[in-house]
């Protein structure tokens, strides 16, 4: 062979030798047994088993059981089970320490419908990464409960301030907390803060007014869920009754009392109650029940003030009348209001002559005021009262102060201390209740 063609074998055998370095160091990448074998482990059997948590015909869990054997007398390790889906991981983590052989089970439930590659990875005790094997892919359904939250309503069709009211809280969120992406709930709408420990809101003590309650939430997965509850409180109408009288025009030693009724659907417990004889207040009485029996013979005029809590008040009064017990002594009755005989009363008769002189004197005196003549003087005129106070469209002025309108039709408004004056139509006044 010449030296030329010497030359040239010897450069094709260099090229080749240097095209096979790659491949030489490629091969000598260790394989994932490899690298647990250089820990003194050796994988015995790595299984897949799918799972249908609920039993409804899906999919929703897959079991990774994992059997090890070690040469070592002792080894630590951490496992982890990772899932990967929407761009998003998570994982199952176990730590363990064994002698010779374990058996490690982990378990990855799914939490979004779709497809979740997995992959199992092995870290030494320090953390440091051991080796990593793939597994299939699964296409899952979540047996997990989703994020939810809800609000709901315990009240009547329509509410008024005072009235039971309850704002029921159901929350629930399986996903998150699972692999420990819990998230955030937000409230909003309420008149008070709320948190995220009560399940009901008491909305009786609410103030009056619309209202948007809305409660979201997010977990680390990135699920939402929402809820909205409207509703309206309305104002409460002042206390309308009545009062009922037993006992009237009957003598002192029969019984007597003056009860309130009402028709309206409210509580009058919590409510202050003012009775008044005369408009002097009987004290200790916050009932419903005023016991008058120990009233005298007379009239006497009875009130009644109930005020609500919102310091609303409305009064109602009744005329009763006692008579004196017909089993009093002489001197007893002589010190009392005397009753009429009826009939039986005697009477004296002035006589015809008397009337005659006084209808003569009285015709004088006309007759005198008639003939007398007098200068002419200004005409005075009567003083009306107060300037009606009604503002420029005939409305009435209610300076600023809360009115309402009770069933009757009668305009009232009230002043701070709880006073209240009523509207006269006909002089375009304000008076006093």
């Amino acid at each position: 062979m010449s030296d030329a063609s010497k030359t040239t074998a010897f450069a094709f055998t260099m090229l080749l030798f240097l095209c096979c370095i790659p491949t030489m160091n490629g091969s000598a990448e260790l394989t994932p047994d490899e690298r647990l074998a250089e820990q003194g482990l050796t994988l015995l059997a790595l299984r897949n088993d799918t799972i249908d948590t609920n039993q409804d015909g899906d999919i929703d869990a897959v079991r990774v059981v994992v059997v090890l054997n070690s040469t070592q007398p002792q080894n630590e390790m951490i496992i982890k089970l990772r899932g990967l889906h929407k761009e998003r991981e998570v994982m199952e983590v176990q730590e363990l320490a064994f002698e010779s052989q374990t058996n490690i089970s982990l378990v990855y439930d799914s939490w979004s419908a779709g497809e979740h590659d997995l992959r199992l990875d092995f870290f030494d005790r320090d953390g440091d990464f051991i080796a990593t094997y793939p597994l299939p892919t699964f296409l899952l359904r979540p047996a997990l409960q989703v994020p939810l939250v809800r609000l709901d309503l315990d009240a009547g069709q329509s509410i008024q301030t005072g009235e039971t009211c309850t704002v029921d809280r159901e929350f629930s969120d399986e996903t998150g907390p699972r692999y420990g992406e819990t998230g955030v709930r937000t409230f909003t709408g309420a008149p008070f803060s709320v948190l995220d420990t009560q399940q009901s809101l008491d909305c009786s003590s609410w103030p009056a007014g619309d209202y948007e309650l809305k409660e979201t939430y997010r977990n680390g997965l990135g699920q939402t869920t929402e809820s909205t509850l409207n509703f309206t409180i309305s104002n409460r109408p002042p206390p309308d009754f009545t009062l009922k009288v037993m006992g009237h025009q009957n003598t002192t030693d029969t019984p007597c009392s003056v009860m309130m009724k009402s028709q309206q659907s409210m509580d009058y417990s919590p409510m202050v109650k003012v009775w008044s004889v005369q408009g002097t207040v009987v004290p200790g009485i916050n009932s419903t029940t005023l016991d008058c029996s120990y009233l005298g013979p007379g009239a006497h005029l009875v009130t009644l003030e109930i005020i609500t809590e919102k310091l609303i008040s409305s009064t109602q009064g009744t005329n009763i009348i006692r008579l004196p017990s017909l089993e009093l002594m002489e001197n007893e009755s002589a010190s009392l209001p005397s009753t009429s005989l009826g009939p039986e009363t005697k009477t004296t008769s002035v006589g015809w002559v008397s009337m005659g002189i006084l209808a003569l004197v009285v015709t004088i005196l006309v007759f005198l005021m008639l003939v007398r003549v007098r200068e002419s003087e200004p005409l005075e005129l009567q003083n009306l009262g107060p300037e009606p106070q009604i503002l420029a469209d005939g409305s009435p002025d209610a300076q600023g102060l809360p009115t309402t309108v009770d069933d009757q039709g009668m305009l009232w408004r009230q002043h701070p201390d709880g006073s209240v004056d009523w509207w006269d139509q006909d002089w375009k006044i304000w008076h006093k209740w």
